[in-house]
């Protein structure tokens, strides 16, 4: 897994946003109101050069809304907290987990059969970021 980033060109792309939400349950009349245009880059990406994307893999976090498939945009120049998702490296592998640390150090999936990452006092914990977004793709999405 490479953390480098690079940009291709200082362009912008700027994507209408529409004022009117759009509920989740019954249908309401539609807006044809503009209220402003969007930069997902400015939306998604707070300090460009800290800023990797990566790709799930696996369902452990699935009660936290994150996906096999999904895209993970995730911030190197956070610092991690008590609550935030991470990427971390643990025995020499990645994973995606929610940090918890207090009552003690330990990484939380968010599915129940998976057990927590516990870590003892000469146990090492690498933190490769904290996600900030979750990108997802609704268009190929099939009840199982």
């Amino acid at each position: 897994m490479q953390f480098t980033s690079s940009r291709q060109s200082d362009s912008t792309l700027l994507i209408p946003l529409f004022m009117e939400r759009v509920p989740c349950g019954f249908p309401s009349p539609a807006q044809d109101y503009v209220e402003d245009s969007l930069d997902l880059n400015k939306l998604v990406v707070k300090h460009p050069g800290a800023t990797y994307f990566v790709r799930v893999s696996g369902d452990s976090m699935t009660e936290a809304g994150i996906s096999h498939g999904d895209l993970l945009v995730v911030d190197r120049s956070l610092t991690a907290v008590h609550g935030d998702i991470i990427i971390a490296a643990v025995g020499g592998e990645f994973t995606v987990k929610e940090l918890q640390t207090y009552p003690r150090l330990q990484l939380m999936p968010r599915n129940a059969n998976y057990a927590p990452v516990v870590f003892g006092a000469e146990d090492e914990l690498e933190i490769f970021g904290v996600v900030t977004f979750t990108l997802k793709d609704h268009r190929h999405v099939r009840p199982r």
